[in-house]
């Protein structure tokens, strides 16, 4: 079950950067379908997360939307809840994009800072958008098998 949830969750996100939205708002509307949740605010919450942190070399955005679904699936929504969940899933999402690409922010994952027009000139001419096929299915992917463990660990009856 867990292969096939996770693999779901890849291609949506994978279908969704290829049609258009970008890797940040892709991952996180992914995410967030799989878990039931659906709302016209999931990719514009993530807009500015993508390319970088908006173009600025900051983290890449398929990381960001990963993050964020995450966040929906295991985050708080009270002071008194611990964010020792969320954190941790973090951190294993962060360790594990790492691991797969050697880095996590944009220009570096890309070897070009798209916010130039030498850059964008680079991305262009390199075919980089492949790239960010990939960052986007392989964040979306590190996310849901990580959110299937923790539910599953938990015997959340909300296990996607």
């Amino acid at each position: 079950m867990e292969s096939q949830f996770v693999s779901n969750v890849r291609k949506a996100a994978e279908d969704s950067f290829a049609s258009g939205l970008y890797c940040a708002e892709s991952v996180v509307l992914a995410l967030a379908n799989a878990q039931g949740v659906e709302s016209d605010l999931l990719p514009r919450i993530a807009t500015g997360f993508c390319s970088g942190m908006g173009r600025t070399c900051g983290t890449c955005g398929a990381v960001s939307g990963a993050i964020m679904g995450i966040s929906l699936a295991l985050g708080r929504s009270e002071a008194d809840e611990s964010v020792q969940p969320s954190y941790t899933a973090v951190n294993r999402l962060i360790r594990e994009f790492g691991q797969a690409f050697g880095a996590r922010d944009c220009h570096v994952l890309l070897g070009c800072d798209i916010a130039t027009p030498e850059g964008k000139s680079m991305f262009r001419e390199k075919g980089l958008s492949k790239r960010c096929t990939e960052f986007t299915g392989k964040a979306a992917e590190i996310a849901a098998r990580i959110i299937y463990e923790l539910n599953e660990d938990a015997g959340s009856a909300t296990t996607p």
